[in-house]
Parts: structure tokens; sequence; C-alpha cells
């Protein structure tokens, strides 16, 4: 690989665990929120939440162009502090995270559903506060639905385009990722690099998928047992 290749397939990858990194506390309350709100109105916030699932993602690209503009909302607020996030990196990880998140909170809500309360309601009994009882007792018993959901978040960002490209556009060297590139370069009828970036996608792809997977297979066969 070039070194061109080799800094493109680094950011790639540095976009998509940071991103994973910034959506796993808020994810892991949510989900865990979720996973015990037996309440009205659980309904719709599911269906929210499941928004960047099916909305195409240039849909939530404008979006957040929108809210992060200079003249969104959200824009003219980080304006006049001096932050832009419009067509930066940080704008990357961003949208690569809000196209992530739901992937995190049903995965890792679903390894909070598989604890038992009553687990939970003896280490309260035991002295206890909520708090330490999540840290002592829920989360350890509910990891592997929590590392499942970052590993498919990790590999959603790895992917990500379409809300990317809006918000960030695409900027060699700066805001440029693999998917990105092999559109770029696909445009420009290079098909020959956009075929060696799109092998390097999968294998990168392959990878994550295959530790997703292997890690889901080994937690089914826990909870069997």
């Amino acid at each position: 690989m070039t070194a061109d290749t080799v800094g493109l397939v680094g950011f790639t990858v540095t976009v998509a665990a940071v991103a994973t990194l910034v959506i796993l506390p808020p994810g892991v309350a949510v989900a865990y929120a979720l996973s015990r709100w037996r309440g009205p109105g659980r309904g719709v916030v599911d269906t929210v939440l499941a928004l960047p699932l099916v909305l195409p993602p240039t849909a939530v690209g404008l979006v957040l162009l929108e809210l992060l503009g200079r003249e969104g909302p959200l824009g003219r607020v980080l304006d006049a502090m001096g932050v832009e996030v419009v067509f930066t990196p940080g704008a990357v990880v961003l949208a690569s995270a809000v196209m992530a998140f739901p992937l995190l909170v049903r995965s890792a809500r679903s390894g909070f559903e598989e604890v038992d309360p009553r687990l939970v309601a003896v280490a309260r009994t035991l002295g206890d506060s909520r708090a330490r009882a999540f840290f002592r007792v829920t989360l350890p018993l509910a990891w592997r639905g929590v590392v499942v959901g970052a590993l498919l978040a990790f590999s959603r960002a790895l992917g990500e385009f379409g809300a990317t490209v809006l918000v960030a556009g695409n900027i060699p060297g700066r805001t440029q990722t693999l998917s990105l590139a092999i559109f770029q370069s696909t445009q420009l009828g290079q098909d020959a690099q956009a075929l060696r970036l799109a092998g390097i996608a999968a294998l990168l792809a392959f990878v994550a998928v295959y530790a997703t997977e292997g890690l889901t297979r080994w937690r089914g066969r826990r909870v069997r047992a």
C-alpha cells in the first residue's frame, strides 16, 4: 500500500474507533434505561432511536448539516464560541457516531434485559447503592451485549458514507474516509484504485463482523448454559 492509502486506512479506523468511544457511555446509559423502562412512551423512544437505521443516510446528513451549519440553531452557538464542526474531521466522527448509535443501543439493551433483576435486588439489600449495583452486578453480567454493540457500531462507522459526505464533505487528507475515496476513484474512472480500496474496506469489515459474530455465538452458548 502507498503512504496515502495507509493514511486513509488509518484515518478511517481512527474515526470509527473514536465514534464508537464517544457513543459508548451515552449508548450504555440509554440501553440500560430502556431495558428497565416499562412505562408509556417507550415505543416512541425506540422508534426515534431507530430512525438512523431506516432513513436514507443522506437525510440524516442533511439534518446534521442544517443543525450545525453556521445558520443552524446549534451552528450559531458553536460559531459564537469559535468552534467549527461542519467540513472538519470532527464532522466525520459525528456523522459516524449518529449512524452507529442505534446498533450499540439495541445490542446493549438486549444484554441488560438478560440480567436477572433478582441479582440486582440482592446487591441492593446488601447495602449497594443503585450506581454501585449497576457497576458491580448489572454491567459485568451484560458486558457481552455491550461489547457486541460496540463492535457493530464500529463496523457501521467504518463504512459510513451518506451522512458523512453531506456534513463533512469529501476533502482528501482532511475528511476523506475509505468509503468516500472509493466513490471519488469511481467518479474519476480510476476503477483499479477503487477496487483496491474496496478490497481493503472489505477486509476491515470482515474482521470486525467476524469478531462480532464470534462473540455473539459465544454469548449465545453462555446464555443457554
